[in-house]
């Protein structure tokens, strides 16, 4: 491991923001240790606008800033690194002056359905899997610019930005389209990285709103003067590119001593996958429904979208605007005394992926298919979690039998990894010893590749041990008894596709 000494002057803030919440930390370098703090979280949530639903992106760019500001007080004259992920797949649009021409899309907007269709129509879905490896999604940039190519926008706009390299380009002015967020838009070649030059004039998507591209550990620039008096912020920090998918952010900081792990990355979505040194395209993959996304230092990572907490987190928005809120932390007691795998619903299902009464939903599935109708709120969120445990081993089978490798041990970092409920139902679940942290995985790897990038932190096996030394984790072996249960349970119900 490099000293810490040639970057422990420099002060590191990580932007990360995540579908329910932004959050700014600052970490550095301690010895041989990375000690990470929270300066700012705020919640992030949908605003429904006339023309559909939104990201309040605005609002948490400048929160980001008065927070960058208080963070460059704190410096003291340091240099100060900023690095930003997020999500994937929305995006803002510039016009020729470089105005943001509205509020970038929430990709569960409804205005990308039947975009599959269109797309499979226009090109053939299993023609566009085998050029990018990107799962079919209705959610990706190419399903929503498809439902874009109509707009106003669209049709003035120059540039198409990512949130993190729209918020880069908030503090920078520079334009520039990082390589592994870039891949979650389904028009990058998960080869070479590139765009899929034939795609464009088949889809009639203009390739020329896509910037020149960027690679982690390159700089964008410094903070606008402008930008920077605008807060008090007194220096001109320079803005780093990280992975600046937050998924791809997280695998980097799994601590894991081997090669024979899986992980889940477990937030709103849970991101359930292997890293690859190469892309598996192939009909099973496909049929799979995996991706092929492109991660840190030439690695894939060869992964499915499963339900992560969004039903729960939908719940307790609906129980708030009923005038009875419930908090899933204060549930959990009551929770782990009901009845394991009592009542099961498929977490793919369409219906739960969009807002609205999820409490009424998951009952009406569970009346749908026989199973027996969660009553009480701690019932509900019971049915949810085995649920989405008995998808994610699902999908981990399947990234098996893909790709061929056998996992010993899973790894799961993310907001769900501090909720030991989950993890042990995973655990009995999967047969797997489950390693849980770090929480903040995302930001984590954000800082690593800034400390790599300032010459203070190694390769990435080297990165992973600075992880295992600076956080704990929590280790949860199967529990024989559940299962047992779990056992019955997958015997009853086929994963993930309903009942057997």
């Amino acid at each position: 491991m490099t000293s810490a000494g040639c970057s422990n002057a420099k002060l590191h803030a990580a932007i990360d923001l995540g579908a329910s919440s932004a959050r700014l930390f600052a970490g550095r370098l301690d010895r041989d240790r990375l000690e990470v703090r929270e300066v700012v979280r705020l919640r992030n949530w949908a605003v429904q606008l006339p023309d559909g639903l939104h990201w309040d992106l605005l609002r948490v760019h400048q929160r980001m800033l008065e927070a960058l500001a208080q963070l460059s007080r704190e410096a003291d004259g340091r240099p100060l690194w900023i690095g930003i992920d997020s999500w994937g797949v929305d995006y803002g649009l510039l016009d020729a002056g470089g105005r943001l021409l509205g509020p970038p899309f929430h990709y569960r907007d409804d205005r990308t359905s039947g975009r599959l269709e269109v797309l499979d129509r226009l090109v053939g879905i299993e023609r566009v899997y085998q050029a990018t490896g990107i799962q079919e999604m209705a959610i990706n940039t190419i399903c929503q610019l498809l439902a874009e190519r109509g707009s106003g926008a669209y049709a003035v706009a120059s540039h198409l930005l990512l949130v993190p390299d729209l918020l880069a380009y908030l503090l920078t002015g520079e334009r520039r389209f990082e390589r592994t967020n870039a891949s979650t838009t389904q028009l990058v070649d998960a080869r070479t990285g590139q765009l899929v030059e034939w795609l464009f004039p088949l889809l009639g998507i203009r390739r020329e709103l896509f910037a020149p591209s960027i690679e982690p550990g390159e700089h964008y620039g410094r903070v606008l003067p402008a930008v920077a008096a605008s807060v008090g912020m007194q220096l001109l920090p320079e803005v780093v590119a990280v992975a600046s998918h937050d998924t791809a952010s997280a695998v980097i900081a799994v601590p894991a001593v081997t090669d024979d792990f899986a992980y889940v990355v477990s937030g709103t979505w849970s991101l359930v996958g292997l890293e690859l040194d190469a892309p598996v395209i192939s009909e099973a993959s496909r049929r799979a429904n995996f991706s092929n996304e492109l991660g840190y230092c030439g690695t894939v990572r060869f992964l499915k979208n499963v339900m992560g907490h969004w039903m729960l987190q939908e719940c307790e928005r609906y129980w708030a605007l009923q005038g009875r809120p419930a908090r899933l932390v204060d549930l959990l007691p009551e929770v782990e005394a009901c009845t394991p795998f009592r009542s099961l619903v498929d977490t793919a299902d369409p219906d739960f992926a969009v807002p609205g009464d999820m409490p009424g939903r998951i009952r009406a599935a569970c009346r749908g298919s026989g199973e027996p109708v969660p009553e009480s709120d701690a019932e509900l969120v019971r049915c949810v979690l085995d649920s989405m445990a008995l998808a994610i081993c699902g999908a981990l089978e399947e990234a098996q039998r893909c790709t061929g490798r056998r996992v010993r041990v899973l790894h799961v970092v993310g907001g769900g990894s501090a909720n030991r409920l989950f993890l042990s139902v995973l655990a009995a679940s999967s047969g797997l010893e489950v390693v849980a942290g770090p929480v903040e995985a995302s930001a984590v790897g954000n800082l690593l590749v800034q400390l790599h990038a300032a010459g203070g932190a190694g390769e990435p096996s080297e990165m992973r041990e600075l992880v295992a030394r600076s956080f704990p984790v929590e280790r949860v072996l199967p529990d024989l008894m559940l299962a047992r249960e779990a056992e019955r349970a997958r015997a009853r119900w086929s994963v993930p596709n309903g009942r057997a």
